[in-house]
Parts: C-alpha cells; sequence; structure tokens
C-alpha cells in the first residue's frame, strides 16, 4: 500500500517540478497519469505545506513554487511525509478510537471505528481502520447480514482480514446477540394469545436457533397471567426425547419465576419444521404436568429454516 502511493505521487509530482507557473488545468495535463481530482486535491496539500503558492494571473488561479527551481529532493522529501503519516493515520486513528471508547463509551464511535477496534491489527497492506470502512460500507443498511459473511465473504470486501480478525467479528456480534436477548423488553409486548403470535414472537426471539443450530436444543418461554414474555430459557441440548425432557427441569425457570404460562420450543436443524411423533408425545406430556402444577402450557413451537410450526395446531 505503502509503495503503491509513492509511486502515485511521484507520478504526480515529477512532471511539475520542472514548471515555474502553472494553472490547475495545466497541471492535470501534466499529471496524465493522475485522476483530475486528485491533481486538485495535492495541489491543495502542496500548499498547505508550504511547497506551493497561489496567486491571480490575468483572473486565472495559477501555483508557483517557492522557489524558483525547486530542488527534487524537496518534493522526495514531501513525498516520505505524505506516505509515513498514511503509514501511520490508521494506527493513531485506531489507538484513538480505543482511548475514546474507554473515556466515553462505546456508543461514541462510528460503526467504522467499532469495526477496526474488532478487526485490531490486519495484514500490512491494509491497516485495521481501513478494513472498518470497508465493512462499514458494505454492511451500513443491513448489519444483520454481517452475522450470516464467511470468511471468504469478508475477504473479497476486504482482502487483509485474517482468520483471526474474523473470529473476533463473529464472536462480538454473536455475544452482542446473546445481551440484546437477554435485556429484551418483554414486560412491553402484548400477551400472546394466538397461535400466529406466538409463532411470530419464537419466530424473532429464536432466529439464529432456527438458522444456525446444528443440534436440537429445548427451550422455555415463561408468560405472566396476561400471557406477555418474561424470558426465555434453555433446557436440554440434544435429540429432543420424552425420556430427557424431564417435566422437573422443563418447568423450574416457570415455578423460579412466577409463571402462570410457558411456551415450549425446540429446533429442526434439518430446516423441516414438521412434528415429529416424538414431538407430539413430549408435548402431552408436559401440557399434563403443567396442569398438576397450574402451569398452562401455551404452544410448542418448532422452530427451523423452513419455518416454524405449532405442535398444538397440527394436532388439533
Amino acid at each position: 500500500m505503502s509503495r503503491q502511493r509513492r509511486q502515485r505521487l511521484e507520478a504526480f509530482i515529477h512532471p511539475l517540478v520542472d514548471l515555474d507557473c502553472f494553472s490547475s488545468k495545466q497541471a492535470k495535463a501534466h499529471c496524465s497519469g493522475t485522476p483530475p481530482a486528485h491533481v486538485s486535491r495535492l495541489l491543495q496539500q502542496l500548499v498547505r505545506d508550504g511547497l506551493l503558492r497561489e496567486s491571480k494571473l490575468d483572473g486565472t488561479l495559477v501555483y508557483q513554487w517557492q522557489q524558483n527551481k525547486p530542488l527534487i529532493h524537496e518534493a522526495m522529501r514531501w513525498i516520505d511525509r505524505q506516505v509515513c503519516e498514511t503509514r501511520g493515520v490508521a494506527s493513531l486513528t485506531r489507538s484513538r478510537s480505543r482511548e475514546r471508547l474507554l473515556r466515553c463509551g462505546a456508543n461514541s464511535l462510528s460503526d467504522a471505528e467499532l469495526v477496526s477496534v474488532l478487526v485490531r491489527v490486519a495484514l500490512a497492506t491494509e491497516p485495521a481502520m481501513d478494513v472498518g470502512q470497508r465493512i462499514a460500507a458494505q454492511f451500513s443498511f443491513h448489519w444483520r447480514e454481517l452475522a450470516d459473511a464467511t470468511l471468504d465473504e469478508l475477504r473479497e470486501i476486504a482482502p487483509a482480514i485474517t482468520r483471526s480478525s474474523y473470529l473476533q467479528i463473529m464472536a462480538g456480534i454473536e455475544l452482542g446477540r446473546r445481551i440484546a436477548l437477554a435485556d429484551r423488553p418483554y414486560e412491553s409486548m402484548e400477551g400472546i394469545t394466538s397461535t400466529d403470535q406466538a409463532i411470530e414472537f419464537c419466530r424473532q426471539a429464536f432466529r439464529r436457533l432456527a438458522v444456525d443450530g446444528v443440534q436440537e436444543e429445548f427451550h422455555l418461554v415463561t408468560l405472566d397471567t396476561k400471557h406477555k414474555p418474561i424470558g426465555t430459557h434453555q433446557v436440554t441440548v440434544g435429540t429432543l426425547d420424552a425420556a430427557l425432557v424431564h417435566p422437573r427441569e422443563v418447568f423450574r425457570p416457570a415455578i423460579r419465576h412466577s409463571a402462570a404460562a410457558v411456551l415450549l420450543v425446540h429446533n429442526h436443524p434439518s430446516g423441516d419444521p414438521k412434528p415429529s411423533r416424538e414431538d407430539q408425545l413430549v408435548t402431552q406430556q408436559l401440557t399434563e404436568a403443567g396442569k398438576l402444577l397450574g402451569i398452562q402450557v401455551l404452544d410448542h413451537i418448532v422452530v427451523a429454516r423452513n419455518g416454524c410450526v405449532s405442535v398444538r395446531e397440527l394436532a388439533s
């Protein structure tokens, strides 16, 4: 990256060092290998750095070197400074991002800065801040898709992404998801009074389980007297079996949270949400156990990549 920038700067400045007075138009003509917009920006940079001065000639803005015949080594020193500053800016910016995160909190950082903090150190060819800016530009309007991106897909956006960087990004996303679920404001939600509402709630609350679950998991949603969700609880991991899903384990969270009702939830890693005979048997057994405890089993929802299904609705 530094070598390419040096070559671009040399291609810009070498055609100009022998000109005593020139306009922006003339500079662009002489620097045919440099995009016109870059020529304008670099001319202003040379003015700010004191190598060029601006003046008017017959109403036209022109540039003159501060020396009548600028020595080439002065121009090369200017190029050296530009390359060194570019190399250090990303590291400095990331360092400042971390300092501001500690001082003011994560919400004070831009999207690109947050990603750069997760990336930490990329390859020498592309600093972490550049990686953060590329990823932020790609996902700024649909951040949810970042969670499903593969390492190869992120490398297509920012080739400097390392395996370590990718793992840190995915771990940060997953931790944020878990925190969001733990802090979900269930009290502000309406009560679940229909099968459609139960399915919709589970579709949102267990989206990652439905899409990414590699083995069956059984969860419980506890509900208050108005059937508003209180919280979600993982009960078991593994193939759903009536012998494994014991009422004692299932209803322990419900008793602890004084729940009036519950939703049973489990996933099908195969992607097909159609309930099995075992799913129906588990639903019947836990419904009867709930009656003895005075806790209503409102429904049993199967979540999967291809949809969500109510066991109770299909059984009726």
